[in-house]
């Protein structure tokens, strides 16, 4: 099993390493609406420290209030290198970005007033697992905004996601992801579900740290 989850990772990783150079050209297009949607309902504010799992190339930075402290993570080194760039072009000087895994987050419990999650739940190789970080590193009472395609509930085209998800992993996302797996997270209740970007096809879940 450990050897399967590590072949995922570094698979994650490699692929969104080659894609560093064209992520924000080939997919901000398409998914910024529901990206700075996430930013405007985490609702940061100055002193609060938040965390970003899968900040990519740090689309996301630039929406965020002065004053917060961000901390944002990703597998792929080649990312956060334009991440930093980034950061350092837009003089956000509380903003640290690290090389870390999601399903083992190095940060001590009810480290982070609030917890952004934009479009990774589809790409980490246990998406629960990651849940459970998140909230393990949440306060409680904080407000946790993930962002992502889940599975459809129309028969048709969920027998389609679920065919065609073996080979969608090889480039580095599932399509069958249940929503269940965000509002079933033990500890965290769900506040609102809402749909995003072009028709909808996203979902932006707000949830809240109970326990």
């Amino acid at each position: 099993m450990a050897s399967r989850v590590s072949s995922d990772s570094r698979r994650v990783e490699k692929v969104y390493s080659a894609l560093a150079r064209v992520y924000d050209a080939a997919f901000d297009w398409a998914l910024g609406p529901g990206r700075r949607r996430a930013l405007e309902t985490l609702e940061a504010g100055p002193g609060e420290r938040i965390l970003e799992v899968g900040v990519g190339t740090g689309l996301s930075l630039p929406f965020y209030p002065s004053g917060c402290r961000i901390t944002g993570i990703d597998i792929a080194e080649p990312m956060l290198e334009q991440a930093r760039r980034r950061a350092k072009l837009l003089g956000k000087p509380h903003v640290e970005l690290q090389r870390m895994d999601a399903r083992a987050l190095d940060f001590a419990d009810e480290t982070f007033d609030k917890v952004i999650a934009p479009y990774v739940m589809s790409v980490v190789p246990e998406p629960g697992c990651v849940m459970r970080e998140i909230r393990r590193v949440c306060r409680i009472g904080g407000r946790v905004v993930v962002v992502n395609q889940f599975q459809s509930s129309r028969g048709p085209l969920r027998a389609v996601e679920r065919v065609a998800t073996p080979a969608s992993q090889w480039v580095g996302f599932r399509l069958d992801l249940p929503l269940g797996t965000i509002t079933g997270t033990a500890g965290l209740a769900t506040e609102r579900v809402e749909r995003v970007n072009m028709l909808g096809m996203w979902r932006l879940v707000v949830l809240r740290r109970v326990a």
